[in-house]
């Protein structure tokens, strides 16, 4: 039986990588699916490769998402998920840290993340779930992601606090921290063809597993949590990373 049959959920970021997989997962499982982005182009494509709902809103707009958030509700009424997904990498070393860089992460992984939640709690269902996408870098200490890492941090401590502040209302909140995943959000860093092989290779010499996940093991665990079977859990968060946080200093 489909685990979301009925259901409404809506993606933020979900026109590639983790967010599009989410989506699909999500259609497969019986769902309605609304995705959201920023590119007209990115969205309308997804949408249509999908068959499921696209609306454009760029989450570091919060009247972007009050639009979205009307669009949605005058087209589908309330949901019953939300996965705030939508996210972006820049690494950076401490002592190069720009305002425009900091101000750019902030906006779109915290602020973006929050006020997103904020504005569809008038439109989600009692008993619904949010899940927040994270990620490990909040702990690893991984060098060039401090603002990047203290982004995922802030919103993992958002996640409990919302978590106990919902439950009376029966809204279970959690926090998926996946580890290094194959998506296209590396290639948009503006890194080059080197640089990125260079990490990927060393990233997956300090992976128990040896390889990357693929975003498609993350949307399995997201639509889990978006399901009546995780019903009792809320407040957690859940790594997904192959063993890295768990062997910190692995090598070779």
């Amino acid at each position: 039986m489909s685990e979301l049959n009925g259901k409404v959920a809506v993606v933020t970021g979900g026109n590639s990588g983790i967010g599009y997989s989410t989506a699909k997962k999500f259609k497969e499982e019986g769902a309605t699916v609304i995705i959201i982005g920023r590119s007209i182009e990115k969205i309308n494509t997804a949408a249509t490769q999908l068959s499921v709902k696209g609306v454009i809103a760029d989450v570091s707009s919060l009247s972007a998402i009050d639009n979205a958030v009307n669009q949605i509700k005058s087209e589908f009424g309330n949901i019953d998920t939300l996965f705030v997904n939508a996210g972006v990498f820049t690494p950076v070393p401490v002592g190069q840290i720009t305002e425009d860089m900091f101000d750019n992460l902030m906006n779109i992984n915290f602020k973006g993340a929050i006020f997103t939640i904020e504005k569809f709690l008038p439109i989600l269902n009692n008993g619904a779930s949010i899940i927040n996408l994270s990620s490990i870098n909040a702990y690893t200490g991984m060098p060039n992601t401090a603002v990047y890492g203290a982004s995922k941090a802030a919103l993992n401590s958002y996640t409990r606090t919302a978590a106990t502040e919902l439950a009376p209302r029966k809204i279970r909140v959690n926090a998926v921290n996946p580890g290094p995943i194959a998506t296209p959000i590396f290639s948009k860093t503006g890194m080059s063809e080197e640089q990125l092989k260079g990490m990927e290779e060393a990233m997956q010499n300090r992976i128990p597993l040896k390889r990357y996940g693929r975003p498609e093991e993350i949307a399995e665990l997201v639509t889990f949590l978006a399901s009546d079977k995780a019903s009792f859990i809320t407040g957690s968060e859940y790594n997904m990373d192959g063993g890295v946080n768990i062997n910190p200093l692995l090598v070779g």
